[in-house]
């Protein structure tokens, strides 16, 4: 791992115990200008993870609570009338920043949620007919619960295609647990937290990930993975083009946090079910487990995929420059 990784892994680890794997992937998706949505049961340390990596790297950080009253000019920001100056002026809503919150993104409406495709997708917002660009990095990090259905409306699949990772965070185990509750005794330590680096190096590092070395044979390997998607029996609508780029360009981000300067098999293995599972339609949402028991969609979308990563035949040469 880099030093840069290891800097700002660590820090955030300082308030988030056992969850340096979803971090890693955070920053994963930061670097190469992604959004990331957390999918688990509340009380597992999604909101708390946000807002230790906004303090860590220093940036401009806001949280929405979705809810089914919120309109879309409540995150993009309105033209108002300011009768001092006798003109329309525009108020800057919360996508103005560097780091976005979407608590409970699934309790929006549709039209809500889908407010926040031109952002996520163009860095830009488009209020009356004038187009206004974010600040860069500019990251989306959404939080849903995958069990709670009353007062939700289920993400569209064009709003799933627009976020690089989901990702799930997992109860802790008992010694994390223990670790847990000896941190948190007296205070919170999220208000001790300090900034590790900061806007300009994020930028540099986002820069250096481009130059990331993918062979010519690990290119053709990641189209097979997609390509297998669209093909199996078990789903209906595939990965695509952009799950392809975004899978490519995570895997570099992959290869540059972990300190190598070229991409290998292991990163796109590793990042298949982050990077695709939320993309994939299944012919049948509901499914069950070898011990009888139902399946959510994600678990069954994994399962497919491992099934494909066993199928697709892995190159074994040398993968440097």
């Amino acid at each position: 791992m880099n030093s840069f990784s290891e800097k700002l892994i660590g820090n955030v680890s300082k308030v988030i115990v056992g969850k340096d794997k979803q971090i890693e992937l955070l920053l994963v998706s930061l670097l190469v200008g992604g959004h990331v949505l957390l999918e688990d049961v509340p009380g597992t340390g999604k909101t708390k993870t946000a807002r230790a990596l906004a303090q860590s790297l220093d940036l401009d950080f806001r949280r929405v609570q979705f809810t089914i009253d919120l309109l879309p000019s409540d995150l993009t920001g309105i033209n108002y009338f300011d009768r001092q100056a006798n003109e329309f002026v525009f108020r800057k809503g919360p996508v103005f920043t560097n780091i976005l919150l979407a608590d409970e993104i699934n309790r929006a409406t549709a039209r809500t949620q889908s407010s926040l495709l031109e952002c996520m997708e163009e860095k830009q917002v488009t209020v009356d007919g004038d187009t206004r660009k974010l600040d860069l990095p500019f990251l989306v990090i959404a939080t849903q619960n995958p069990v709670e259905s009353q007062g939700t409306f289920p993400l569209p699949e064009a709003q799933l295609d627009r976020f690089l990772m989901m990702l799930k965070m997992d109860y802790p185990t008992h010694e994390e647990s223990i670790s847990i509750l000896k941190r948190f005794a007296t205070e919170d330590p999220l208000n001790d937290l300090t900034a590790v680096t900061n806007r300009e190096e994020i930028m540099e590092m986002q820069e250096k990930v481009k130059t990331i070395f993918v062979s010519d044979l690990l290119y053709d390997y990641a189209a097979r993975i997609i390509e297998a998607t669209r093909e199996s029996a078990d789903i209906s609508v595939g990965a695509s083009p952009r799950a392809l780029l975004a899978f490519v360009a995570a895997a570099k981000a992959l290869a540059f946090v972990r300190g190598r300067k070229n991409c290998i098999p292991d990163d796109f293995k590793e990042l298949a079910v982050p990077v695709l599972a939320h993309r994939l339609v299944l012919r049948s949402q509901r499914s069950l487990a070898s011990d009888g028991k139902l399946m959510l969609k994600r678990d069954s979308a994994e399962a497919i995929l491992q099934k494909i990563l066993n199928t697709v035949s892995c190159p074994t040469e040398d993968f440097t420059k």
